[in-house]
């Protein structure tokens, strides 16, 4: 239902708020699934990790992260701007360099975004024959990754993806053009011929990943 009302964002009882390109809204509150995949069972395990690590850090240590998160801005689902907790910047930079397969650091590094992609270029062939992504600059730094998310195959008339899940990460320098299908059909089960699929791919250097330079393609 939509609401004429200030910016919210919740549940309260049996009431969820919530927005989208439209404006406000309000539904029934829905129990979220918990499927327990592998790709979330690994996601906890990190942050449980990280949990961990951060309570054996010193305080000069923490405070290093408190300034490197005040550097480190988010946006949340009301569009508002955000700085990060020292823990949420420890969280933030060692989870990509988990990803990225770098060791974790205890010492807040230099806040450095790397610079994003110039170009991005899908190839989807269905039924899920060949999936490749081109890309520029290439080949990137000798220390950059690719990290590579999709949303799942819609309709051609469908433009909006409200969810990807990262389907391939790179290994350091990575060069044009990058083969995604297995990766692809590992999370998101294939697709077919007329299908549209997004696609999100940012660059990863030490344990910070540029804005996502984001296209859609439509399978031949």
């Amino acid at each position: 239902m939509k609401i004429l009302d200030v910016p919210q964002s919740g549940s309260v009882a049996g009431v969820t708020s919530s927005r989208n390109r439209f404006g406000q809204y309000r539904r029934t509150r829905a129990i979220p699934v918990n499927p327990k995949t592998t790709f979330q069972t690994e996601a906890r395990t990190r942050m449980a990790t990280q949990a961990v690590a951060w309570r054996s850090l010193t305080p000069v240590q923490r405070d290093g992260w408190s300034s490197l998160g005040l550097q480190m801005t988010r946006t949340d689902s009301l569009g508002q701007t955000y700085t990060l907790s020292g823990f949420q910047a420890y969280g933030s930079v060692n989870n990509n360099r988990s990803l990225a397969g770098d060791a974790a650091i205890s010492v807040a590094p230099t806040f450095a975004i790397p610079a994003p992609l110039s170009g991005l270029i899908p190839t989807a062939v269905g039924p899920s024959v060949s999936l490749s992504v081109a890309f520029a600059p290439s080949p990137l730094g000798a220390a950059q990754h690719i990290f590579l998310w999709a949303g799942g195959p819609n309709s051609s008339g469908v433009l909006f993806t409200s969810f990807m899940k990262q389907i391939l990460i790179t290994g350091a320098a990575p060069v044009t053009p990058l083969d995604a299908l297995a990766d692809y059909v590992a999370r998101w089960g294939g697709f077919v011929a007329g299908e549209r699929i997004t696609f999100a791919a940012m660059v990863y250097e030490a344990g910070f990943v540029s804005t996502p330079f984001l296209i859609a393609t439509i399978a031949t």
